[in-house]
């Protein structure tokens, strides 16, 4: 019998330490078009107002005494930099693996954020204040704050989870609150939350579902007809999108299988060279399935660091 191999440590040093800015190295550097973008305007505001909220995670660089290894938070360390900042609260990595940690969290959902922006004006935080932090127009943040305004707490419920903008919810204000749920559970089903889908459920929804009938005459450019279609479509896609969803968890493990055999032959130099030689058309489709595979998800919206 295999010796058991021995428990691994604690991954970070138990403690949050002040770490000089210029004993940090960057593993990369960040491209000139980040400080011009809107996510990096995001992050420096919400700085300047709150502070850094989320350290930055370092390890120690091998031989070098006093010296750290940027692990995650490379946009972060710019703005404090441009601050004239000389020391940043840091969480020590017991190990030097560079990944961004980031990527790994789960974002704020729509209904959260607008919780926690009630609960920040609770405690008496003006709204001027979180729209500085957020970088975002103090208007948006009146928005986000009456957001479940009208909506049944069935269809919150369900979407509480989700990223949905934040137009979204005026379409399905409109609706009266069976519709909501029944329109709530077609977006998830669908796995579309778009401003787009919501309008269209909201057109081939019943004078009689909605919370202003009148307001049916106001849809301009469709007709009855297309309407109907419009609705029967949508009950079909809802049907068919239950019955791939008995059959996409199997399907996507005999892909992710496949795409990995198919990663280690291609790290196989012969093959990599006849293929390159003979099939080169193959060759780039089955590079492309390998790359497929390995791409991140895409991040939420809202200010956040998933590229940081």
């Amino acid at each position: 019998m295999g010796k058991t191999p021995p428990p691994k440590g604690p991954g970070f040093e138990p403690t949050l330490r002040q770490i000089p800015i210029a004993t940090i190295l960057p593993v990369k550097q960040l491209p000139i078009t980040v400080p011009k973008g809107q996510k990096y305007a995001q992050i420096a505001a919400s700085i300047r107002e709150a502070g850094l909220i989320e350290p930055l995670v370092v390890a120690r660089a091998p031989g070098q005494d006093g010296t750290f290894i940027l692990l995650d938070g490379h946009v972060r360390l710019h703005v404090l930099k441009e601050m004239g900042e000389e020391t940043v609260t840091s969480l020590v990595a017991t190990d030097d693996e560079s990944f961004t940690y980031n990527k790994r969290i789960s974002r704020l959902a729509t209904i959260q954020e607008h919780k926690m922006i009630l609960r920040a004006i609770e405690r008496g935080v003006p709204e001027a204040r979180i729209a500085a932090a957020l970088n975002v127009d103090v208007a948006l943040i009146r928005r986000k704050r009456t957001l479940l305004n009208g909506i049944c707490p069935e269809a919150a419920e369900l979407l509480k989870d989700k990223h949905c903008p934040v137009n979204s919810f005026r379409s399905l204000r409109k609706m009266k609150p069976l519709r909501q749920i029944q329109a709530a559970e077609l977006m998830i089903a669908a796995n579309n939350y778009t401003v787009a889908y919501t309008e269209a459920i909201l057109t081939a929804t019943d004078a009689e579902d909605l919370v202003d009938p009148e307001m049916k005459k106001e849809t301009s450019g469709i007709t009855r007809e297309q309407a109907e279609r419009m609705k029967a479509e949508m009950a079909s896609l809802q049907k068919n999108i239950k019955l791939i969803e008995g059959t996409l968890g199997p399907d996507h493990l005999r892909l992710v299988v496949a795409g990995r055999y198919v990663e280690r032959l291609l790290t196989n130099e012969r093959i990599n060279r006849y293929l390159e030689k003979n099939h080169g058309e193959i060759l780039g489709e089955l590079g492309r399935i390998v790359a497929g595979l390995s791409r991140p998800e895409p991040s939420s919206e809202g200010p956040d660091e998933a590229d940081d």
